[in-house]
């Protein structure tokens, strides 16, 4: 066949940049390796990785790009490629550590480890837990409740068609009550031998309801970055998506900007009970809030059609001593032994800290790569001489130190972002709102375990400073997001498509929205904290009906006694009053009566004055707490009204103190 010059391009083939013709190349170029050379695989493995990536994006096809990598010119993106071209030439120098395999979870398995994560395990087992399932499901919203509904449904369905035996029927396990709430008969269903029935209560406390919860969400479709745009933190995001079922457009490609000033300026709605930080709970209400949290985030999308896809890591035995390549949670603990109260492995902070002292105001600040030799040294030299406390900082070069931070991060045998979150990670660039991005970045936050989170705020943290001294660094939020992004998506072990993230656009826009929007990120949504309570509520009325049925044969004289004194103490205490202890103060409590403008920075003002006349000296910073109750233990926001809280949680006690943590 001739073809006519026709002055226009012709197609002669076309090549798919899959994951198969990635393979069949790394298998055509690699050298043929032995059975026992074991170690040596791994390292190539580790190589491969970033070869691929290298290949493919160094030289970006237009095909099949999305638009928001179209968006971006190739300059633009140019430290991103100098980024992973460092870490590939870099891989030679790692040590060999194990690697660990990331695997695809099938749908029962999925199922079952999302029911167990979430607390809901006995619906699966039938075995109690020690928080009681029920008060989680009491708690649940309507989408909520759904998506457990809709987990079990799968899980029993497919556990069906693997085993004949039958699985226990959840309808088992709840069975009776005539509330119009919960399980059972006399729940709220439309077809009661079917499905299960669970509660829906919004939050009391949402002004202007879920209307204007939807007013918002698609007036932010637009992302109006010219205007500051209020957060409801009060309704449950998936509540906001779709209304009245009318579903909000809020799914597909988008533009990204580099610009700074593009990216739109929120604020959290300030509500009456304040706010609260994820350091101001206790780690057993943050344990609640993560069981919430993947609730939440799986029927936010849901309600936004995207599939919450979960890798599974298999686990291989990780060093337990050093500094590189060990798992943050034993970094922690180790360092525990010798720095009380460590939430942040000490040589992160330590890293972070010569930074913060030499290399702030240093033009090309983590774009400059240090030298490999040097940090392969300091590397050697740092595991041998950190705990001991004789290694020499001075001797560290800024670029070196920032060789080294971004090496800690790429070592760590499990990623920063978690292997099981990171496909949800990678979808929010499939949301095209800002604003319905950063409630999935939030629900994800809240999911991290505790010492992947508090790493993570520190390096935010500082990314935050270095992007501050821009003028003089000339490290724009886009520079730095470029540059931290292979470091934070890119791993060892990691076997899966580099396009996963949306290629490097999309990392690089998801770490721009860390950073940007991180003390956000980090607060405890409203809405959650009232669910918490009335779990905890739920869990105390059920664990009192079974003390009462068992001591009250036995100890009812004693008991009678006991609620006399109580009811004399309770009089004692007029309504309105609290009396707030501080056990390192000279005034050891105080009775304080409250009115509807009393806030915690009042009475932590009028502790202050109490005690200026104490001994001078060092004095800790102390807090306004509520302990107990229907919350294990939450620091006061200053703007707190207590009047509302006092209503809130009567039977909690008031504690003037120091954190803890």
């Amino acid at each position: 066949m001739e073809l006519k010059d026709s002055g226009s391009v012709v197609l002669t083939a076309y090549h798919p940049h899959t994951s198969s013709r990635t393979t069949a190349i790394e298998q055509t170029c690699a050298p043929p390796l032995s059975a026992g050379s074991s170690s040596l695989s791994r390292k190539v493995n580790y190589k491969k990785i970033f070869r691929m990536i290298s290949q493919e994006s160094l030289s970006p096809p237009s095909i099949g790009r999305s638009i928001s990598q179209e968006s971006l010119d190739s300059t633009s993106m140019e430290d991103y490629w100098s980024e992973v071209k460092s870490i590939e030439e870099g891989a030679d120098n790692t040590q060999e550590d194990q690697v660990f395999e990331v695997k695809s979870v099938d749908e029962s398995e999925q199922d079952e480890a999302w029911l167990n994560e979430t607390g809901l395990s006995m619906l699966v087992s039938g075995v109690p837990e020690k928080d009681c399932a029920e008060a989680l499901l009491s708690t649940l919203t309507r989408k909520q409740a759904a998506v457990v509904q809709k987990r079990l449904d799968n899980y029993t369905q497919t556990l069906r068609m693997k085993y004949k035996h039958p699985v226990r029927d959840v309808r088992d396990i709840f069975s009776g009550g005539d509330a119009p709430t919960g399980f059972g008969p006399g729940a709220e269903t439309t077809k009661p031998s079917k499905s299960i029935s669970l509660p829906f209560k919004l939050p009391l406390r949402v002004p202007g309801g879920l209307d204007t919860c939807t007013s918002n969400c698609q007036l932010n479709s637009k992302d109006n970055s010219l205007s500051t745009e209020e957060l409801n933190l009060e309704v449950p995001f998936s509540e906001c998506v779709s209304i009245n079922g009318k579903t909000i457009q809020c799914c597909g490609i988008h533009r990204i900007k580099r610009d700074e000033a593009t990216l739109p300026k929120f604020t959290v709605r300030k509500a009456r009970l304040g706010c609260t930080i994820i350091r101001d709970l206790s780690p057993q209400d943050m344990k609640k809030i993560a069981c919430l949290s993947l609730i939440e985030l799986t029927a936010y999308y849901d309600a936004l059609g995207i599939e919450l896809k979960r890798n599974r890591a298999v686990r291989v035995k990780a060093r337990e001593t050093g500094l590189f390549g060990v798992p943050l949670s034993t970094l922690i603990e180790n360092d525990q032994k010798k720095f009380p109260g460590s939430t942040v492995p000490q040589i992160f902070k330590k890293l972070l800290s010569r930074l913060e002292q030499t290399g702030l105001q240093t033009e090309g600040i983590l774009r400059i790569p240090g030298s490999a030799s040097r940090v392969k040294n300091l590397r050697q030299e740092l595991e041998a001489k950190f705990y001991d406390d004789t290694f020499n900082w001075d001797q560290v070069r800024h670029n070196d130190a920032a060789g080294l931070l971004k090496l800690f991060i790429r070592e760590l045998p499990y990623p920063l972002l978690t292997v099981e979150y990171l496909p949800a990670f990678a979808a929010v660039e499939n949301i095209s709102s800002s604003r319905l991005q950063l409630h999935a970045l939030h629900l994800l936050i809240m999911l991290l375990p505790e010492a992947h989170r508090n790493t993570l705020k520190a390096l935010l943290e500082f990314l935050s400073k270095v992007v501050a001294n821009e003028d003089k660094n000339r490290m724009s939020l886009w520079n730095v997001s470029m540059i931290v992004a292979p470091n934070l998506f890119m791993y060892k072990g990691k076997s899966t498509n580099p396009q996963e993230i949306q290629g490097s656009a999309g990392g690089t826009h998801l770490v721009r929205l860390l950073v940007k929007y991180q003390d956000i990120l980090w607060t405890v949504p409203l809405f959650m904290i009232d669910q918490v309570r009335k779990m905890n509520e739920a869990s105390a009325n059920k664990k009192q009906q079974t003390s009462d049925k068992t001591r009250r044969k036995f100890f009812q004289k004693w008991n009678a006694e006991r609620d006399k004194i109580e009811r004399t103490e309770q009089r004692e205490i007029p309504e309105g009053v609290i009396r707030v202890h501080a056990p390192l103060h000279a005034k050891v409590s105080m009775a304080i009566q409250l009115d509807s403008e009393t806030k915690a920075k009042d009475v932590v003002a009028r502790f202050d004055c109490e005690n200026s006349s104490a001994a001078s000296g060092s004095k800790q910073k102390q807090y306004l707490f509520e302990v107990g109750g229907n919350i294990g233990e939450r620091r006061l926001d200053p703007e707190t009204f207590l009047l509302d809280l006092y209503h809130v949680n009567p039977q909690c006690e008031w504690y003037f103190k120091p954190q803890t943590t």
